[in-house]
């Protein structure tokens, strides 16, 4: 079946079924594979290793922004031309979003390998620490012109139909990587440049297989000869500017926690807050996954004015989100200390004591946080990039900061439930904007 059929005609169960499950395996191996590295991390190279990927992950994530905006940014605009039978302009959006993410992996690459010594050091690391998170970010920035279009090619190929073919990519990419890390770090005693390493190989040998149906010219998406212009400059821009400002605002508000808790009780905390990352970087892909993966089917529907099937869709979305994240509390108030030791085998009595309330605590988040995640991803497949961008940075930043200053007589604690308060309020603001803009939401099919 090809991806017109299969998201035009497809049943929206059976369609949420077809699109979400390779979706959320192939984001369910690349979560694996990032628990896997710091289980890696801190089981061969040690607490302080473990702390410093912890300290530079944000700056990568932000090293991979850009190229995440243009992504996403022109996956949108792709399938709503393709639901309006405009594949020409598609093909087009296609080679020049591929053209400029990987320019702005060689621009953004060469500024944060310059500033990463400087980075470190204004988080108020020190000596060996400081070194380690060095060395992490650099090799990752050196990788980025030949990694960062990983993210858009995931996009691209569900686009064209190749649903199981993004799964593999992704379980590949992480067995890859896994293995590698391995290879380098419990084989060779490589150091923590070599985590890295392992990371960016893996996703660079699988970007090239992917990008073979493309060359061939077997997939639906086309490469063409490029035709830059202002309107799809800014479609690009306006449809990936919610995951671009949450990348971005998500990583300031690590980065501010960060350098709170390397003051407040060093290496230890910031190791704390490594875990919670962690256990949020398995739950959260799984949304992201099911999520995500109908954005194509979502965008063609609504381009093609099928505004029913984007509805019943995005309830299947709705749901599953809300099962995961339920799911996720029970697991993480039942497991605590085997979480800690997983990533900390050899935590003592205070870290352990320490990591076992902060995930309590944490656990209280995904009562809440599929709501603002639904509600973003929909709005964000409609082409809504306001209302999605105020979910995203209210997530990402307004709320922690505002929350960083309301608990800040709890001190540790406060920090903890920092997480939990930030999807209470994301909740609640996803609610209103979808209540105020449900006339425009509930159209019917027949709607201009």
């Amino acid at each position: 079946m090809n991806s017109v059929s299969l998201y035009a005609k497809t049943p929206p169960l059976k369609l949420f079924l077809l699109a979400s499950f390779p979706g959320a395996v192939g984001m369910l191996a690349s979560a694996l594979y990032q628990i896997l590295d710091g289980i890696f991390v801190g089981q061969f190279l040690g607490e302080t290793a473990f702390a410093a990927i912890n300290l530079a992950m944000p700056f990568v994530i932000i090293n991979f922004a850009l190229a995440d905006l243009i992504g996403v940014g022109s996956a949108v605009p792709i399938s709503v031309c393709l639901g309006k039978k405009q594949e020409q302009e598609a093909n087009n959006i296609f080679t020049c979003a591929c053209l400029m993410i990987v320019g702005a992996g060689v621009l953004v690459g060469g500024v944060m390998y310059a500033a990463a010594p400087l980075l470190i050091q204004l988080m108020g690391a020190d000596g060996a620490f400081a070194e380690m998170a060095v060395q992490y970010l650099q090799v990752y920035a050196l990788c980025s012109p030949v990694t960062t279009i990983i993210f858009a090619l995931d996009n691209y190929l569900r686009i064209s139909g190749y649903i199981k073919g993004s799964m593999m990519m992704n379980i590949v990419m992480s067995a890859l990587s896994a293995g590698l890390e391995f290879l380098f770090l419990g084989v060779l005693r490589w150091g923590i440049w070599a985590a890295a390493l392992a990371t960016c190989t893996g996703m660079c040998v699988c970007a090239i297989a992917a990008f073979i149906p493309f060359f061939r010219g077997k997939a639906l998406l086309r490469f063409c000869r490029p035709h830059f212009h202002v309107q799809m400059l800014r479609q690009i821009v306006s449809c990936g500017s919610p995951t671009f400002l949450n990348n971005i605002a998500g990583r300031i508000t690590s980065i501010l926690m960060n350098a709170i808790l390397v003051r407040i009780s060093g290496e230890t905390a910031v190791s704390v807050y490594g875990i919670l990352m962690y256990v949020d970087g398995f739950i959260q892909p799984l949304m992201y996954g099911m999520c995500d993966s109908l954005q194509p089917a979502v965008g063609y529907n609504w381009g093609a004015r099928k505004y029913s099937r984007v509805r019943a869709i995005e309830k299947c979305c709705f749901v599953a989100s809300g099962i995961v994240s339920l799911l996720s509390v029970a697991v993480i108030l039942l497991l605590p200390r085997q979480i800690t030791v997983l990533f900390m085998p050899s935590a003592n009595a205070e870290l352990l004591q320490l990591s076992v309330v902060a995930l309590q605590l944490f656990s209280l988040t995904y009562l809440t946080r599929w709501v603002s995640f639904a509600s973003q991803s929909y709005l964000m497949a409609i082409e809504k990039p306001l209302p999605s961008s105020l979910i995203s940075v209210s997530t990402a930043l307004v709320f922690p900061v505002l929350l960083i200053c309301a608990l800040w007589p709890l001190g540790l604690t406060g920090i903890w439930l920092n997480f939990a308060g930030t999807s209470l309020l994301a909740a609640i603001l996803s609610a209103i904007i979808l209540w105020r803009m449900r006339g425009e939401l509930k159209r019917p099919d027949d709607a201009a």
